[in-house]
């Protein structure tokens, strides 16, 4: 049974997800605006130190984006944007760029059908085979080795929602997939070390919980890895820091609500009200992070696309639901810009690619209005002229923002 929980509510209150437990595999629904209705895809953690993927999975309604962009004749063809609409919208050079760069996905559990179900994709939308075979997808544990972790319906939603998006995005770059033995921290982090091992230097994180004093040892231990951009999703409980978001050396990675537009970009992005941001508790302000309003760490740096309204397509079929589903959250937005990173070219030896955006504001679209719940007004939950919290500088306008 999926406990069912208003998303308004969720809205204001990040840290209110933790007391929603559900068995693992379970998700806990919700109602979001505009009668679009949600499902959480991983249970809300319950312990300390252990985490949650921040995918929702539209189970009722009809998003903004529900229309087709498969060039193939299907009777049943999918909704939520695809490829096309995510390249148009934030100007990637996604045919030219991203050749040779694998982007690195983290999550815990197992999908047995990661690789199955990729190839749908791609091939829905015209994309080249990324397979084991030709040596574009290569999947391990958190070790590095094949001894892959169990199953679990709700991680293999969010295994595929970031495998779809990184091959949106970056349809040349290469993708290793990283299955951690289980949603703690320890075992996380322990597969982001086996991702930056195995040689990528992009690396995306759809999972987050609560801050905790242990944050300053998970950053030295696990997330301190000059050369390597690190993605990590700024969590969909609105206003509210979660952590591995937090931390001082990765990209924290909000979310939007992305629309069609008569503008001449021909898109717009407004602050999604679930996208996670505010002042750390533990750590520090990064010395690229010039914000007054919070004198630790501010989330987040950058945005993408999150709002399960305006949501995106992805392929499943280890899931309950088992084929074409649209998701959001900013599980959606981490895999993306991770990919844009990739786009941009690997990083300069000992950078830190988190730094990369603030060098170049122009070359990102600001979010200037929305807001993702109460606090006094302020840039830190409402989306601005310039920097602000929810989605932080802004969204892709191309991949030079993210280039050292």
């Amino acid at each position: 049974m999926r406990r069912t929980v208003s998303l308004a509510a969720v809205a204001t209150l990040a840290t209110a997800t933790l007391a929603l437990a559900a068995p693992i595999g379970q998700a806990a629904q919700a109602t979001a605006a505009h009668g679009v209705s949600v499902a959480r895809a991983c249970a809300a953690p319950t312990k300390k130190d252990v985490m949650a993927c921040n995918a929702l999975q539209v189970t009722a309604g009809t998003p903004a984006s529900a229309h087709a962009e498969s060039t193939l004749a299907a009777a049943a063809a999918p909704s939520g944007y695809g490829p096309a609409s995510l390249q148009s919208a934030y100007n990637l050079p996604s045919a030219s760029g991203g050749s040779g760069q694998t982007v690195a996905i983290v999550d815990a559990y197992d999908d047995p059908n990661a690789e199955s179900d990729l190839a749908v994709y791609r091939s829905q939308y015209g994309l080249s085979a990324c397979t084991t075979a030709n040596g574009c997808f290569k999947k391990v544990d958190q070790s590095g080795g094949t001894r892959y972790p169990r199953g679990n319906s709700g991680w293999a939603e969010e295994i595929s929602l970031d495998l779809d998006m990184v091959s949106a995005a970056c349809p040349n770059c290469k993708i290793l997939l990283v299955e951690a033995s289980s949603a703690t921290m320890t075992n996380l982090g322990t597969a982001v070390n086996t991702a930056v091992r195995l040689g990528a230097k992009f690396v995306s994180n759809s999972y987050g919980g609560s801050e905790s004093s242990n944050d300053a040892t998970y950053d030295s231990s696990y997330f301190n890895h000059p050369g390597v951009a690190i993605t990590v999703s700024s969590g969909d409980g609105g206003y509210g820091v979660e952590y591995p978001a937090a931390s001082k050396y990765v990209t924290a990675v909000g979310g939007t609500s992305l629309k069609t537009a008569s503008n001449s970009r021909g898109w717009t992005d407004t602050v999604w009200s679930g996208a996670g941001s505010g002042c750390s508790a533990y750590d520090a302000k990064p010395s690229w992070q010039k914000d007054s309003g919070c004198a630790n760490r501010t989330v987040a740096d950058v945005s993408a696309v999150a709002d399960p309204n305006t949501g995106v397509a992805v392929y499943d079929t280890y899931a309950q639901g088992s084929g074409w589903m649209v998701f959001g959250g900013t599980s959606a937005s981490s895999p993306l810009i991770a990919a844009v990173y990739a786009l941009a070219g690997a990083p300069s030896t000992g950078s830190y690619p988190a730094s990369f955006p603030y060098a170049h504001t122009s070359a990102l679209y600001d979010v200037t209005s929305g807001s993702n719940g109460s606090c006094g007004g302020s840039y830190l939950c409402t989306g601005t002229t310039g920097y602000d919290g929810p989605s932080g500088l802004g969204v892709p306008d191309g991949s030079a923002a993210f280039t050292g």
